[in-house]
């Protein structure tokens, strides 16, 4: 049974969150406030932690931080707040998804599960080279597209010979459109290909593609590398 640290200062809400988790099969610890919250994920580790923004003794950007300082628990941020720079940063200071007030038991209960599949503290063993479930020999053949190198094996990206600092979905994003240098993808086969889960909506493909931009060294408005193609998908290009 996943246990979960409910971290939200609204009794009502905190209870709320408590029962749909429950009901769920999750073993559910709470907690009203971030320095609560600290000390349990320092004394009792926990399989994920539901963190609200707006607690009374700490922000919860400065929670978040101070958790990632102790703990790689799987992080979900529950946030009234929706300004794509916050969860920008949010997500870079170690958030693993977030979720946007209102929101429903089931979509909290969906994306609670997606996280701790993706972030398993014992991942599987990597499959042999040619068996089932192995990784192509071409996804892991590192790429060059203008001043940018990708190497997928070494998990590593270079923009004119500078270390790119990338968050693991950022890497894997900008992996699977170097792979595709030129073609033009959709936000759903981003979804299918790079997320794999059903639960995820198209802002996320959105804030992570602002971020790459950002650390690219380009705006939307003035693009380099990641070219937006109206209503069809995104491309990764080498400047002209």
């Amino acid at each position: 049974m996943p246990s979960v640290l409910v971290v939200e200062d609204d009794p009502s809400i905190r209870q709320s969150l408590i029962e749909v988790l429950a009901e769920h099969g999750y073993a559910v610890r709470s907690s009203a406030d971030g320095f609560g919250a600290l000390r349990e994920v320092a004394q009792t580790p926990v399989d994920a932690v539901v963190l609200d923004l707006g607690l009374p003794d700490l922000d919860g950007g400065d929670a978040l931080r101070m958790i990632r300082g102790i703990s790689s628990v799987p992080v979900l941020v529950a946030t009234a707040r929706d300004d794509e720079r916050e969860i920008i940063s949010l997500l870079n200071a170690g958030a693993d998804d977030y979720l946007v007030k209102p929101f429903s038991g089931g979509q909290l209960v969906a994306r609670l599960s997606a996280v701790l599949r993706r972030t398993s503290h014992v991942p599987p063993a990597a499959p042999a080279p040619g068996a089932p479930g192995a990784p192509a020999a071409d996804a892991l053949r590192p790429t060059t597209v203008g001043e940018l190198a990708v190497d997928p094996g070494a998990r590593t990206a270079y923009l004119a010979g500078r270390e790119l600092r990338l968050t693991r979905r950022e890497f894997d994003l900008l992996a699977f459109l170097a792979r595709h240098p030129g073609q033009v993808v959709s936000k759903r086969r981003l979804l299918t290909e790079v997320w794999r889960e059903p639960y995820v909506d198209d802002q996320t493909v959105d804030v992570h593609l602002s971020s790459l931009r950002r650390k690219l060294g380009e705006r939307a408005a003035a693009p380099r590398y990641l070219l937006t193609v109206r209503g069809v998908g995104i491309k990764l290009v080498a400047p002209r």
